[in-house]
């Protein structure tokens, strides 16, 4: 009899104990004042983050332009030598000497062409990279800002989660803060070093 009253006791003190447990838990929770916001809408609908997708854009078809002028004469020399070796052997090609080395100085040039290229798309990101940093600095104040505003203590980004309810999320103050403060902001191309310079901006 002792034995079981002790059990049911025991029993008991535990479930009391989880339920407590489960009060603070839930009292914390509450506590907590949650907001949340999605820096990808404000980066893509603000007017700043707009200015800069378009001379990324602009940036991007000079740079497209470039690498199509600068692969036309590998492209050419690869369609004439194409033409050239067509009905030649592998043995009669590597008798010429002369189609041997162009063959070589093809080969140079494609592969220059390549580090080019993959260069040029480096300096895009890096140029938007650049760009960037101002207009975060700024939404980041700003974020700071409403947080304070709205006596929160955690601002969570929405691809961080499942589902908020609209009333927390603040991505639309921010939107309109960041386009009161800054319309645009300057996007410079940069270039990265070649081998022995340092990085420039244009």
């Amino acid at each position: 009899m002792q034995r079981t009253l002790n059990r049911s006791l025991t029993a008991s003190l535990g479930l009391i104990a989880a339920l407590a447990a489960w009060v603070a838990l839930s009292a914390a929770a509450q506590a907590q004042q949650v907001l949340i916001m999605s820096e990808e809408r404000i980066l893509r609908e603000s007017a700043v983050g707009q200015h800069i997708a378009s001379e990324l854009e602009r940036i991007g078809g000079e740079i497209q332009a470039e690498l199509e002028a600068a692969g036309q004469p590998i492209a050419q020399e690869n369609e004439a030598l194409n033409a050239e070796t067509s009905a030649l052997s592998q043995e009669a090609i590597q008798g010429r000497p002369d189609l041997m080395q162009r063959i070589q100085q093809l080969q140079q040039d494609a592969a220059a062409f390549e580090q080019t290229r993959r260069r040029r798309q480096q300096e895009l990101v890096a140029t938007e990279r650049a760009a960037m940093q101002p207009v975060l600095q700024a939404l980041q104040g700003i974020l700071q800002q409403i947080v304070e505003e709205r006596g929160a203590n955690v601002l969570l980004d929405r691809s961080q989660i499942v589902y908020a309810n609209d009333a927390v999320d603040v991505t639309d103050t921010a939107i309109e803060r960041l386009n009161a403060q800054m319309q645009t902001t300057p996007v410079n191309r940069v270039r990265l070093p070649e081998q022995g310079q340092g990085q420039q901006q244009q």
